[in-house]
């Protein structure tokens, strides 16, 4: 395969990636410029291909383990920093990987992705493991951080596109809602516990239907919501279910899979644009 070639396959191979191609474009493309007998080029793994390993240099090897050397000796020596230094080294990591993240996610959308799931389990478990080692232990302190933790998830999601970051983002305030529920109502019936969440699934809803003609990745995350939220009280009133009655709860739940899966099947037609 001459020079010419393969430079026209890697930069197919960059278009596959970058999304600027539909998939079966790009294997078209392929199929004509690949010799006969000659397999698609590997990726690799986020781009890193066994060729680029062989003819790195050493420079580079010696500068990622001097990385990793930092990053073990800081890990290992954080709880002797002071408060100020910690929040310092924490706030450092987080930029960088979200940093690298929004610089990878057109070219290297999966390494993207990493860095920003790196960046997001970091920010809940230093948060958490920095409120115990200088024992905060009040709930409203981790409720309240976790929800911080959750509308970042929201915004990254929403700033890269990705469905997941969003969703994952919503859920959390949805449980964190459920938190509130809990400690600041006195006595839940079946009633207002059945009030306190089916009018916020209607409400994500309609707030998919209204923006699917915009925006269909948030409207099928507010869909996906909409769903998960239709099914809250009766996770509640599992964990309750001496106090609600477990045949009751249980025939809630079957009650709503049917009502749901009724109104999925009849208006099929409506949502699946949403998520098309």
């Amino acid at each position: 395969m001459d020079e010419n070639r393969k430079i026209i396959i890697r930069e197919i191979e960059r278009w596959r990636k970058s999304k600027l191609l539909p998939e079966h474009y790009c294997d078209f493309l392929l199929n004509l410029y690949l010799e006969e007998g000659t397999g698609k080029p590997s990726a690799g793994f986020m781009g890193i291909t066994p060729a680029v390993i062989k003819n790195s240099n050493w420079k580079i090897w010696m500068l990622i383990f001097v990385i990793i050397a930092a990053i073990s000796l800081t890990a290992l020596n954080f709880t002797a920093f002071e408060l100020p230094m910690q929040i310092g080294v924490s706030l450092l990591f987080l930029f960088i990987c979200y940093a690298l993240g929004s610089i990878q996610n057109k070219k290297e959308p999966v390494r993207a992705q990493i860095l920003f799931g790196m960046a997001s389990l970091f920010l809940l478990f230093i948060g958490v493991y920095l409120l115990r080692i200088h024992q905060v232990d009040a709930p409203v302190w981790f409720v309240g951080y976790v929800v911080l933790c959750s509308l970042v998830w929201l915004l990254t999601g929403l700033l890269a596109r990705l469905l997941l970051f969003q969703l994952s983002g919503w859920v959390v305030l949805v449980f964190c809602y459920g938190w509130l529920l809990h400690f600041q109502l006195d006595t839940i019936n079946w009633l207002t516990l059945e009030l306190s969440w089916v009018p916020l699934c209607l409400l994500f809803g309609w707030l998919g239907w209204m923006l699917h003609e915009k925006t269909k990745q948030i409207a099928t995350v507010f869909l996906m919501l909409s769903c998960i939220v239709w099914f809250m009280p009766e996770l509640y009133g599992m964990l309750y279910a001496e106090q609600y009655g477990e045949q009751t709860v249980q025939l809630a739940l079957i009650g709503k899979l049917f009502t749901e899966a009724g109104l999925l099947f009849a208006f099929r037609k409506k949502w699946t644009e949403w998520v098309a």
